[in-house]
């Protein structure tokens, strides 16, 4: 028996960035997938026979785009993972010197 299941792969996306979205992301790829998807505390693990890493990660980046969560996040494939980076949030620039006030060059030919 245990030729039967030789052909699949545990795939691993790393969601610990995207923690209000789990539930979200993970009913999409069970969605778009038909395949056993289960999870952990950091991961989520997708049981296929045919799917590939990079397709997974497709997938994911389609997710994050359809949420538009794009602004917030980053898909990145790391040693077989996919894994979702949050951006660094900016921090507020100070500026040294006022704003530059709108020109108010008179033109000739007003």
């Amino acid at each position: 028996m245990s030729g039967l299941f030789s052909g699949r792969k545990k795939l691993k996306v790393d969601w610990r960035e995207l923690e209000d979205e789990k539930e979200s992301l993970s009913s999409f790829l069970r969605k778009s997938l038909n395949e056993q998807v289960a999870s952990d505390d950091h991961n989520l693990l997708v049981d296929s026979e045919k799917l590939s890493v990079q397709e997974l990660k497709g997938l994911v980046n389609k997710f994050i785009y359809h949420r538009h969560l794009n602004n917030d996040y980053w898909v990145a494939l790391e040693g077989g993972t996919v894994r979702l980076h949050k951006f660094k949030e900016k921090k507020s620039e100070k500026r040294k010197k006022p704003a530059t006030p709108p020109s108010t060059i008179k033109h000739g030919w007003l």
